[in-house]
């Protein structure tokens, strides 16, 4: 087992939380737990630790919403997808340490102004629904999207704003996601493994974490109708602020 203070593991179970209600409840809401885990951890190997662990809400997101999944949208994302998570994975071959470390903080502080930006956007669209995501839409899109996902498991906000762009239904919103992100774990796997990141201490360090997951799932399942979004939602961004700052130094 990894040795920590106590105060990191307290940061990384409230992470593990928070990921299982990201993942039934407020899709993005990880990025709170991306910050969390990469200042507890090295950055490289924060990224592989929380991949494992929002597998395991994969599995809440996708039993809770499997039927709402609009294929057609995951299929003209996956191109670019492929091509985002190869220049990703190139990175973490290549890196240092240092340079993801700070790298993930750029990118929080990135996805934080995006999902501003997007809510911006939102509140000031007029009523008349865009044509569905063209190539071009879905390639910048994906392609971006693949990459912050497999350097620090932050394309959530990326593909919500996508999701966001073709106004899709909150349902098929939520299905789409479930899937999408399901599979794209799924294949970052032998990525990093290939990189040895998946190290003995990590996966016991999972396997302790991994209940507080399913705490986390559950608890946004019984509460997604009824939670403060956008009470939630400030204190997320907030602290993913901090967060941020704090590994850029």
């Amino acid at each position: 087992m990894i040795a920590l203070d106590p105060w990191a593991w307290v940061a990384l179970g409230i992470a593990a939380v928070t990921i299982g209600i990201s993942k039934t409840a407020l899709p993005g809401g990880n990025i709170l737990a991306i910050a969390l885990f990469a200042a507890v951890l090295p950055a490289r190997t924060s990224t592989a630790a929380m991949l494992l662990l929002l597998m395991v809400g994969d599995v809440f997101a996708i039993l809770a919403y499997r039927r709402h999944a609009d294929w057609p949208t995951i299929l003209r994302l996956a191109p670019a997808v492929v091509l985002g998570l190869l220049a990703g994975f190139a990175f973490l071959a290549f890196a240092g340490d240092g340079v993801v470390r700070r790298a993930i903080g750029v990118i929080l502080l990135v996805m934080i102004a995006v999902t501003l930006w997007r809510r911006w956007r939102q509140n000031r669209a007029d009523a008349v629904a865009p044509a569905r995501g063209g190539i071009v839409l879905a390639g910048t899109y994906g392609t971006l999207g693949g990459f912050t996902t497999m350097v620090a498991n932050a394309g959530g906000p990326v593909m919500s704003m996508y999701f966001l762009a073709t106004r899709t239904p909150v349902q098929v919103f939520l299905g789409t996601s479930a899937w999408f992100f399901a599979i794209i774990n799924l294949t970052k796997v032998p990525f990093l493994a290939g990189l040895g990141l998946f190290e003995g201490q990590v996966l016991l360090m999972d396997a302790a974490l991994a209940p507080l997951v399913v705490v986390g799932a559950l608890i946004g399942l019984a509460v997604a109708k009824k939670l403060d979004q956008r009470l939630f939602d400030r204190i997320v961004i907030v602290l993913t602020v901090l967060g941020a700052v704090y590994l850029l130094f």
